[in-house]
């Protein structure tokens, strides 16, 4: 793995996926999240058609908008993101598209830059990261998919990790600045390891709202801090 020293001292941000958050006291979730001095909530769309489990869709994504100052990182599994995405970015700070989704991830980035928006680049256990290549110079982050999406709860497909180490020596040596972010059976015990290859944010779902709320703050803080 070559290294970077640019990064001698970084953080390691944390994006809660809302989906894994009790719904029953959203607002309370959310506000959780806002006391562990974390920067983004993670929002999982799902149309029921490019993955089969189905979510919401803009109108919750604008309600959340409304109650937190928190950034929110929009990640659409949904068949056709053009259609929606520019609706999206109404209230989502980041939109992520899967490359999954052939020519219209394109077009999609196209809009971004065009319009100087921040998107990510998704690419599932089975895609090849070399695919993306032509695109990461224009995107705010490439999230490297670590479990087949469309359910929360899978434990980590370590057999794709091998893709941070490639894209992270692709972004040295093109020297850009895109953000490597893991999505998929990140826990607090395999969290540090991530940390340690080079990944610059990790989504976590279960393994941050199963906790109460103080240690919530504890463990943000404890996994936060600079290496």
């Amino acid at each position: 793995m070559s290294y970077d020293f640019r990064r001698l001292i970084y953080i390691l941000e944390i994006l809660p996926s809302i989906i894994a958050a009790d719904w029953t006291k959203i607002d309370e979730e959310i506000k959780s999240v806002e006391n562990c001095n974390l920067n983004y909530l993670h929002l999982d769309i799902m149309d029921g058609h490019f993955v089969d489990n189905l979510t919401f869709g803009m109108f919750i994504v604008d309600t959340i908008r409304k109650i937190t100052h928190l950034k929110l990182d929009s990640h659409l599994m949904i068949k056709n993101p053009t259609k929606f995405i520019e609706k999206f970015y109404k209230s989502s700070d980041i939109v992520d598209v899967h490359v999954e989704v052939g020519e219209e991830a394109i077009e999609c980035i196209e809009f971004a830059k065009k319009n100087n928006l921040k998107i990510g680049i998704v690419i599932n256990p089975k895609t090849h990261p070399k695919y993306i290549l032509p695109f990461v110079e224009d995107v705010e982050q490439v999230v490297v998919m670590t479990v087949n999406p469309g359910f929360a709860g899978q434990e980590m497909i370590k057999e794709v990790l091998w893709k941070v180490d490639y894209l992270n020596n692709f972004r040295i040596k093109s020297n850009l600045n895109f953000k490597i972010t893991i999505d998929g059976g990140v826990n607090w015990e395999n969290i540090n390891e991530l940390k340690k290859m080079g990944v610059d944010r990790v989504v976590m779902g279960k393994s941050f709202f199963s906790l109460d709320y103080e240690r919530r703050k504890i463990y943000a803080l404890k996994f936060q801090k600079p290496q």
